[in-house]
């Protein structure tokens, strides 16, 4: 469960370095791998995106023109059918993800990248805010070459800018897990939520203020 409290230091200091370690590990594999192409079905395609916890993210991309829809799940491990508990362990290998359904004639791939690394903190290393653990980790997912360029060309721009490192992993993109029910359109189902509260709503809302211009219009 999310907890605006943060995570208890004690568990963290036990169980980072495994995390860390495994995570490493399956991330070196999987750069050999070749990329999985996704079909447009009905005009929208498909891309993929971790970025801390997917409750936040799926929100963030669903306020954007051209998304259709944002789906919360994971991705980037080893394991097969991640359940929200075994991901939480850290040793699944997978990612707090998000399927994104655009329609490109509207939004680009390139500016989803940009709302990638907008709307988070890029430098943070396995988490995001008090989300902490390789779970959390930052990961934009190429499905061809020409979004491995614009990715990684984006990722190196951003790196010179702010003169630091940025955390996220460029991987090729396998195969996403559908998160369960109850974890899809959390925030907008949600809103009293403490978690949504304290952490999700005033991400949205900074992530909106840096982006005016391609935030949907209400309606």
């Amino acid at each position: 469960m999310k907890n605006i409290s943060y995570i208890i230091i004690a568990t963290f200091l036990l169980t980072s370095c495994h995390s860390k370690s495994q995570s490493t590990n399956n991330e070196n594999e999987i750069q050999n791998l070749k990329p999985v192409q996704v079909e447009a079905i009905d005009g929208l395609e498909r891309a993929y995106f971790a970025s801390g916890c997917f409750w936040c993210v799926e929100a963030i991309y669903e306020s954007v023109k051209g998304v259709k829809e944002s789906i919360s799940g994971y991705s980037g491990g080893h394991t097969q059918k991640p359940t929200y508990e075994a991901s939480n362990t850290g040793r699944t290998g997978h990612a707090e993800a998000v399927e994104i359904l655009y329609d490109p004639k509207i939004v680009s791939f390139a500016t989803l990248v940009d709302v990638y690394f907008g709307s988070q903190n890029p430098t943070q290393i396995n988490g995001q805010g008090p989300d902490q653990g390789s779970q959390y980790r930052s990961i934009v997912f190429y499905q061809n070459d020409e979004q491995k360029e614009i990715i990684q060309e984006k990722k190196s721009i951003l790196s010179k800018k702010l003169n630091k490192r940025i955390a996220a992993e460029v991987l090729p993109f396998q195969k996403f897990w559908k998160g369960e029910p109850y974890h899809q359109d959390y925030e907008k189902r949600n809103p009293g939520n403490p978690y949504i509260q304290g952490v999700s709503i005033p991400r949205l809302k900074r992530f909106q203020n840096k982006f005016p211009e391609l935030i949907k219009e209400k309606h």
